[in-house]
C-alpha cells in the first residue's frame, strides 16, 4: 500500500519569522508584484492551507519572504485512518442477529 501524502503550510510562520504578523501587510507587496488578491482571499491565504496555489503566488510569496519552497510548503506523511471498533455491546461472542449475550426479557403483566 502506498503511503498518503500531506503538507504543511507554514506561510504565517514565515511572516511571523521575517516580522510580518498581518495579512494587510501582505496585500500591497503582492500587488507590486502583479499579484491582485481581495482582503479575504489574502487573509484565506495566510489562515488556511490551500488546496490549489497558483504558481505565480507561490513564486511571489518566496520573493516577498525572501525564503525558498521547502520554508512554505512542508511536505509530510498522513496518519492512516485508525479503524473503527464495533458497537459496544456486541463483543467478541455475538450471536446471530448482532445482540452477543443480551437478550431481551419477556414483560410480565401482573393482575391489580
Amino acid at each position: 500500500m502506498t503511503a498518503k501524502l500531506d503538507y504543511s503550510w507554514n506561510l504565517r510562520k514565515v511572516m511571523a519569522d521575517r516580522g510580518m504578523f498581518s495579512t494587510t501587510d501582505l496585500r500591497p507587496l503582492l500587488v507590486e508584484r502583479g499579484i491582485v488578491l481581495s482582503a479575504s482571499q489574502v487573509y484565506r491565504l495566510v489562515v488556511d492551507k490551500p488546496e490549489r496555489l497558483n504558481l505565480k503566488v507561490l513564486v511571489a510569496l518566496m520573493d516577498i519572504l525572501d525564503c525558498q519552497m521547502t520554508d512554505l510548503v512542508e511536505p509530510i506523511a498522513a496518519r492512516a485512518a485508525k479503524p473503527r471498533k464495533a458497537a459496544s455491546g456486541s463483543g467478541g461472542d455475538t450471536v446471530a442477529g448482532g445482540l452477543g449475550t443480551l437478550r431481551p426479557k419477556r414483560a410480565r403483566i401482573v393482575p391489580e
